[in-house]
């Protein structure tokens, strides 16, 4: 068809379709409707021929989720979007690919998650020049927490830029309010990508907000009911750590082994009477929310984080404290770390200088109250209507203070009777049984690391799942800190626990841990590797999943007679086949 309005027309490429549509339409009898939506579909076509990778790593879900979410929304204005796992960044044809959008969490220590590190090992070598054409844009994702916070979408979106792709779009970082950041970051970025033709259409158009929940979730949670709360730790521990059961009759919420639980908490009422003394308030002050307006003392109960001080907050006293000043430059991050360490924001407000300060200035410098994540440690199959968590309840003094840990203590002593706990579902798209029964599995589960292992036991025993399962459990001391002891002895005399290996760090001089374990038992381990077992750990991510994983390349040089370069080929092939899984905080 020859068109009717030309190239050289004041229109852009969507607008000269749209009207040639239409007058085509009505050339032919058809009326407006016709060609207007003729033109439209014509339109919707041309824009969708133009690709768009949205890459995803993930160590909980959250990013993978957010990545799918992001195609929806581009597919909508006209992109042909598809999701890609990192993992699998090598089954991409990079070449016949224009834009980019990567969605990345942050854990550890500036950590890469599980699924994207491959793609950052071959982003960062030569191989990554093989993105210079592209245009992209990076969400990252992280906890200010921590003190590489985001570090792991930063170092991608430097690194692209270093090869020469094109930065489209800013890259934000995200705290673990994530969601307002999120939708702002998507507009701008699919507005920056849109093609040539359609930019003006689609960049001006708003990110819709996510229609109301019809089911329970992060932003509309469950209010279940605590069943039971029972101490897992004997006379005399150092510890204290729990076991509670969760009610989750009525909820509709269905999770599977290896999801993990939101919890919504609040904060401890003594500790906000605290506050409130020291700035001089009653607690009925008025303060404004994005929310809303609330008393001071509610939202320092319900809305805000009140432990740890914010980056804002600490900006906000290093402006009258030269030491805390000199602390807050980049090169003197360790020292922050340490000077921090069992501070909260009360110790900033009792300060002389800081006792008065302005309860809407104060609210304004908090970060909003974020949920807790716990790895599930029981089986929908064998605890049907129940959620189990095992937890460590955190109490300690520092600095002449008792300090508390907000939602461990908020379950051990405010969740009793009538006390709603507010939770919801985070499925763990990355941390699940096998999918054959007869498969093998290792768990490493140290503390509280057990959890999703218990619940892996009960669930492949509810199963008739006839693999073997091999558990390595460590812990203080064997008398007061083995965990779940009665069952998981009880599971190994009737075969539903093939092999328990445990690690007592504090029963003998000298330290074991279960990576000692694992390397004593090396050849045994490799077998079982050989074999098809799958691998799993859970638990601290910073020093025992590093150890494990060393432990486990050393298993692989030395009982599996490979050289280092094997042993690290080996272990990527078991973390591609999804082998190798890891549940890590």
């Amino acid at each position: 068809m020859t068109p009717f309005i030309p190239e050289n027309a004041p229109f852009d490429a969507t607008q000269r379709l749209w009207l040639n549509g239409y007058l085509a339409g009505l050339l032919a009898g058809k009326g407006y409707a016709a060609g207007g939506a003729a033109a439209a579909n014509g339109a919707a076509e041309a824009v969708a021929a133009e690709p768009l990778v949205i890459l995803f790593g993930s160590q909980t879900g959250t990013a993978e989720k957010l990545a799918k979410e992001f195609a929806k929304e581009a597919r909508g204005r006209g992109f042909k979007a598809r999701v890609v796992d990192a993992a699998s960044h090598a089954t991409v044809d990079w070449k016949a690919e224009s834009r980019l959008l990567v969605v990345t969490s942050t854990y550890g220590d500036g950590d890469m998650p599980d699924n994207a590190q491959s793609f950052w090992d071959w982003l960062k070598s030569d191989q990554g020049a093989a993105l210079a054409h592209l245009q992209y844009a990076v969400l990252a994702l992280g906890d200010t927490n921590y003190s590489e916070f985001c570090a792991a979408g930063r170092k991608v979106d430097e690194r692209l830029a270093q090869v020469g792709a094109k930065r489209a779009h800013d890259r934000t970082d995200c705290d673990l309010d994530y969601e307002a950041k999120a939708r702002t970051w998507i507009a701008g970025a699919l507005g920056a990508l849109a093609p040539a033709g359609a930019k003006g259409a689609t960049a001006s158009l708003p990110v819709e907000e996510k229609p109301a929940a019809t089911g329970w979730s992060k932003i509309r949670p469950f209010p279940a009911r605590l069943v039971t709360n029972r101490r897992l730790n004997g006379e005399g521990s150092e510890k204290e750590t729990r076991h509670f059961e969760i009610a989750l009759a009525g909820s509709g919420l269905n999770y599977e082994a290896g999801d993990a639980l939101g919890v919504w908490p609040t904060n401890c009422p003594e500790l906000v009477e605290d506050m409130l003394r020291v700035m001089g308030a009653t607690g009925e002050e008025s303060v404004r929310l994005p929310a809303g307006e609330f008393t001071i003392r509610t939202a320092l109960t319900e809305k805000l984080e009140i432990s740890r001080p914010s980056p804002e907050l600490l900006t906000y006293f290093a402006k009258t404290d030269l030491m805390l000043a000199g602390l807050l430059v980049p090169e003197r991050k360790d020292d922050l770390k340490k000077w921090l360490w069992g501070r909260g924001i009360i110790d900033l407000l009792a300060a002389d200088l800081f006792k008065n300060i302005n309860p809407q200035e104060l609210v304004a410098l908090l970060k909003p109250l974020a949920p807790r994540l716990y790895s599930i440690s029981s089986s929908p199959k064998a605890h049907a209507g129940q959620v189990h968590l095992t937890i460590n309840v955190v109490r300690y003094e520092a600095h002449g203070r008792r300090r508390k840990g907000v939602a461990s203590t908020f379950l051990a002593d405010r969740a009793a009777g009538e006390v709603p706990v507010p939770v919801f579902i985070q499925t763990s798209h990355g941390f699940r049984l096998p999918a054959k029964p007869e498969t093998p599995v290792i768990m490493v589960g140290p503390g509280t690391g057990v959890a999703p292992f218990r619940a892996f036991l009960h669930e492949r025993q509810a199963a008739g799942a006839t693999g073997n399962n091999w558990l390595f459990f460590g812990e203080q001391r064997a008398a007061t800190d083995f965990y779940y002891r009665e069952e998981l002895e009880q599971m190994l005399a009737h075969g539903g626990l093939t092999r328990l290996s445990t690690a007592f760090s504090r029963d003998q001089a000298e330290k074991i841990y279960v990576q000692t374990r694992m390397l004593e038992q090396a050849a045994e381990l490799w077998s079982w590797l050989e074999a098809g077992a799958h691998f799993y750990v859970c638990g601290d991510a910073t020093r025992m999943a590093k150890d494990v994983d060393q432990a486990l390349h050393s298993i692989i040089e030395t009982a599996g007679g490979k050289s280092r370069d094997e042993a690290v080929a080996y272990v990527a092939k078991l973390k591609a086949d999804k082998r190798y899984q890891r549940d890590v905080y």
